[in-house]
C-alpha cells in the first residue's frame, strides 16, 4: 500500500486527492519534536505544573499485551523508542485528503531512537516504508489477529495491526528489544517548527513548486510555520522522489531541529519550551509505560547529550531481486549492525579500550566458554552468556554447579589465550588451568556469590555509508 503525496496536483486541502500515488516524506518531524520535548522539559521547573494536561494530551497502546512474552532479551540499559508518523486522517487531519478519512491509517516513517547507556550517544536508524522482511501474526486491539506473510513491505505491519505489531515485525528480524514507541500524525507539525523558532535547512537548486508551494532561493534558510510544511511536503522540487533519497532529506531535516533544540538559546527559552513540549504532545501515542513522567526521566538520563553525539543512519540494504522497486537487508551488513545495536555498551575511554584489546590475545570471536551458575540466582548463567555472546564470545554450554562459590574462569589444554580474554571482561577475575575436567580449547567462568557484571568493553557500532550528525553543516 502506498500513501498520497501531498503535493501531487490537486491535493491541497480543500480538493479531492487523486487515487494511488502515495507517501507521506515529512511525518518524522512530528516525532522527533515529541523526543525533543521530552529533553526540553528539564530545562524549566514551570513546565512540571503542565504534566496533568500534557499526560492527558497522550493516547496508549498496550504493546506489551498485544506482542506477549516472546521477545528479545535485554542485554544492558541501552533504551530504543521506535518513532512512527500515521496518516490518520482522523479529525482535523482530514483536510489532508477527504477521500482517505476512513482508510485505515498507515506508517511510511519508522525510526529507532537508540540511546546508548550512559545517554551521551544516541543513533536514529532509519527503516526503509519498503524494505521486504517477514510479517507475523499480529494481535490487534479490537481483539482479532492479523495474517503472517512470509514477505511483505515493512510498513503494511502497520496497517495490519498498528504500532505494536510494527514492532513485533522490526524485533523479529532485528533481534533487538524496542522498550517504547512514539506514534504522531502530522497537524502538529507547523506549531512544532514555530515553538523552536524555525529549522535551517539548505537548498541545492532554486525551487518553484506550485504543487507543495514551496518558493525558495538556493542555499540556507530558516523556516517554520507553511514554509516548513511545504519543504517537507515537497516530492517534485527536490531530487529524484525516491524513497532513501527522500530518507537522508528528512534525516538532515531532523539533525537540524535536533541541533537547534540542544543550543543555549532554545533550552533556556521557557516560552519555548512549553510550547514545544504542549505542541509535541498533541495526537501523541504511546505504549502504556511512557508518559510524560518518564519521558521525563529519559530526558534526566540525557543530559550529556550533545548534536555530535546525535547520528543518524539508514539500516544497510540492497536491491530486493524479485522487485526492483523494493528493498531487501544487506548480509551480512545488517546482521552485524544490529547484533552491535543489542550489544551497545557504555563507551570507555579511548586510550584503555585499546590498550585492553591489545593485552588480548585473542578475539573474543575465537573463544569457547562454557558458563556455569554457582549460587542459587535462577536463570543467572544464563544472562551472563547473553551478556557474553553480545561481545562475541562463543558461549557453547550453561550449566549449574553446587552453590556458595566464587567467581572463577577456568581454562583446559590450548586454551590460555582465550582465558585472558576472557578474564579482560570479568572484573576480579584471574585466569588459571583447571586440574582436571577440563576440556581442551574451552574456557569455563564460574559465576560466584562475589559476581558484579561483565565489564563493559567498547562496543564498536559500525559506520554506516551515507551517515550524517546533528552537528555538521546543513550546506555539506
Amino acid at each position: 500500500m502506498y500513501l498520497q503525496y501531498l503535493d501531487e496536483p490537486g491535493n491541497d486541502q480543500d480538493s479531492e486527492p487523486p487515487p494511488r500515488r502515495r507517501g507521506r516524506g515529512w511525518r518524522i518531524l512530528g516525532w522527533t519534536s515529541v523526543s525533543v520535548a521530552a529533553v526540553l522539559l528539564l530545562g524549566s521547573g514551570a513546565a512540571y505544573a503542565y504534566y496533568w494536561r500534557l499526560d492527558h494530551n497522550i493516547h496508549h497502546e498496550d504493546t506489551d499485551g498485544l506482542i506477549g512474552a516472546n521477545r528479545p532479551k535485554k542485554l544492558n540499559n541501552a533504551l530504543n523508542i521506535l518513532m512512527l508518523g500515521t496518516d490518520s486522517r482522523a479529525g482535523s487531519n482530514a483536510k489532508y485528503g477527504r477521500r482517505m478519512k476512513n482508510d485505515p491509517p498507515r506508517s511510511d516513517t519508522m525510526i529507532l531512537l537508540h540511546l546508548s547507556p550512559g545517554g551521551k550517544q544516541a543513533l536514529g536508524i532509519s527503516f526503509p516504508r519498503d524494505l521486504m522482511v517477514p510479517i507475523p501474526s499480529c494481535a490487534r486491539t479490537d481483539g482479532t489477529s492479523s495474517p503472517a506473510a512470509s514477505a511483505g513491505m515493512l510498513n503494511t505491519s502497520f496497517t495490519n495491526g498498528g504500532a505494536s505489531c510494527t514492532i513485533k515485525t522490526i524485533e523479529g528480524f532485528t533481534n533487538v528489544k524496542i522498550d517504547h514507541f512514539m506514534q504522531v500524525d502530522f497537524t502538529s507539525f507547523k506549531s512544532v517548527t514555530d515553538a523552536v523558532g524555525g529549522v535551517e535547512v539548505c537548498l541545492p537548486q532554486d525551487v518553484n513548486d506550485q504543487d507543495s508551494k514551496l518558493h525558495l532561493t538556493k542555499g540556507r534558510h530558516v523556516i517554520k510555520g507553511e514554509t516548513a510544511l511545504a519543504y517537507v511536503r515537497n516530492r517534485h522540487g527536490l531530487g529524484d522522489g525516491s524513497d532513501l533519497q527522500r530518507i537522508r532529506r528528512q534525516q538532515q531535516f531532523m539533525g537540524s531541529l535536533a541541533k537547534k533544540v540542544l543550543s543555549a538559546g532554545t533550552l533556556t527559552n521557557p516560552n519555548r519550551l512549553l510550547s514545544l513540549a504542549e505542541a509535541g504532545t498533541k495526537s501523541l501515542t504511546t505504549d502504556k509505560g511512557l508518559g510524560v513522567t518518564t519521558m521525563v526521566k529519559i530526558a534526566q538520563g540525557m543530559q550529556g547529550l550533545s548534536a555530535g553525539k546525535l547520528r543518524f543512519v539508514t539500516v544497510p540494504v540492497a536491491a530486493y531481486a524479485p522487485d526492483p522497486n523494493r528493498v531487501a537487508l544487506s548480509q551480512p551488513n545488517a546482521d552485524r549492525f544490529f547484533t552491535a545495536i543489542r550489544g551497545d555498551t557504555t563507551i570507555q575511554d579511548e586510550t584503555k579500550a585499546s590498550k585492553a584489546s591489545a593485552a588480548s590475545k585473542v578475539p573474543p570471536g575465537q573463544v569457547k566458554v562454557r558458563v556455569f551458575n554457582g549460587t542459587e540466582t535462577k536463570g543467572l548463567a544464563g544472562r551472563v552468556a547473553e551478556q557474553l555472546k553480545a561481545q562475541g564470545f562463543q558461549v557453547i554450554k550453561i550449566g549449574s554447579l553446587s552453590s556458595g562459590r566464587s567467581t572463577q574462569v577456568l581454562y583446559g589444554p590450548g586454551a590460555s589465550p582465550g582465558a585472558a580474554t576472557l578474564a579482560g571482561v570479568i572484573p576480579g577475575a584471574k585466569p588459571r588451568p583447571r586440574t582436571s575436567g577440563g576440556t581442551a580449547g574451552v574456557v569455563d567462568l564460574v559465576v560466584g556469590g562475589d559476581f558484579t557484571s561483565v565489564k563493559a568493553r567498547k562496543t564498536a557500532i559500525p559506520k554506516v555509508e551515507g551517515e550524517l550528525s546533528a552537528d555538521q553543516d546543513i550546506c555539506s
